[in-house]
């Protein structure tokens, strides 16, 4: 049954894992003290665009295990819809070892868990997939998705179902690399060759600054855009850095907020949740909005990004709209 009271404006498919975060310095491995936290870049986003108060779906898989329990109730309580989401009985969640430096800056070390069989996100059933996705797609505007299901095989059959079906609805589709080797056997080449496709059917592109470099070989929003057959919408984030974009036939260049950082995770994730929650509101900055009002909309979401950054984990710190607009007042 759905969760929510208004239809998922945004589908979000990809993975809901645990980040396990060691002491700033330490190894998550071995030192104490760690703290579990419940993320994964499509549950950060889907869950941060529930409390912006913007329709959200979570297509996926999980264990059925306490990290699974945990992600239900957690997604009830924000009301992201779970129509789509699979419970797998034999593999488990997938928790991640994610080591902290001083400024709060992650890294991604190996996993957890695994007892021979993979993890449940690798494992998403194209053809239990089919009819959720039909009724979901009715209504979104949004197709979410990251590269990490392309790692796997059968969770890269249902995440390209999941692009066709909406394409066919006209649904445009948000693309974030979020670019992870952990997660990827082989060679960064191949994987890129397991990405590419997907740049090419993207509506709107997120990337890091290293990831551009990666990609397209350029820091440019715009000359990125023009690369691919769409002619996408860029972002282009730098941690601390400055944010760039190519939006709406604007170019747009704006600093960081300065706030205290504990925990940068997930930070990249609400700043995306934002924006699309901001492109739901207003979908004509995708083609045509003031230069003013893009401005005004990655000012938004960079603001939720920064307020992410000043609590632990990816999801417990979002904030609601309020809260991004108070914080907004006074930045």
């Amino acid at each position: 049954m759905r969760l929510m009271t208004t239809l998922p404006q945004v589908l979000c498919f990809g993975e809901a894992l645990v980040d396990r975060l060691g002491p700033p310095g330490g190894d998550p491995a071995t030192d104490q003290p760690v703290e579990d936290c419940l993320g994964g870049a499509p549950a950060n986003v889907a869950c941060a665009l529930a409390r912006l108060g913007t329709g959200s779906a979570l297509l996926g898989r999980l264990g059925d295990d306490a990290i699974g329990a945990a992600f239900r109730e957690l997604f009830s309580s924000r009301g992201v819809d779970t129509s789509a989401l699979q419970w797998d009985p034999v593999r488990p969640s997938r928790t991640v070892l994610v080591r902290r430096d001083s400024a709060g800056d992650r890294s991604f070390g190996g996993f957890a868990g695994e007892r021979g069989d993979g993890f449940a996100d690798q494992a998403v059933e194209a053809t239990a997939l089919t009819a959720p996705l039909e009724e979901l797609i009715a209504a979104a505007r949004w197709l979410l998705v990251g590269t990490i299901p392309l790692a796997s095989e059968a969770s890269a059959a249902s995440l390209h179902l999941a692009q066709e079906r909406a394409a066919a609805a006209g649904i445009p589709l948000a693309l974030d690399v979020n670019w992870r080797p952990t997660f990827w056997p082989g060679a960064p080449e191949q994987a890129l060759a397991r990405i590419r496709p997907l740049l090419a059917c993207a509506a709107l592109l997120k990337v890091s600054a290293e990831e551009a470099d990666w990609i397209a070989g350029s820091r440019d929003p715009q000359q990125i855009s023009d690369s691919l057959p769409q002619g996408p919408a860029v972002l282009i984030t730098d941690g601390p850095g400055p944010l760039s974009w190519w939006l709406g036939g604007h170019t747009g260049r704006l600093e960081a907020f300065r706030v205290p950082v504990v925990d940068t995770t997930g930070a990249g994730d609400a700043f995306l949740a934002g924006l699309l929650h901001r492109l739901c509101q207003e979908p004509e900055l995708l083609a045509c909005g003031s230069k003013e009002r893009v401005l005004e909309a990655m000012r938004f979401a960079s603001a939720c990004g920064s307020l992410v950054c000043q609590g632990a984990g990816a999801i417990d710190p979002q904030p609601t709209q309020a809260q991004v607009l108070a914080f907004l007042e006074y930045a």
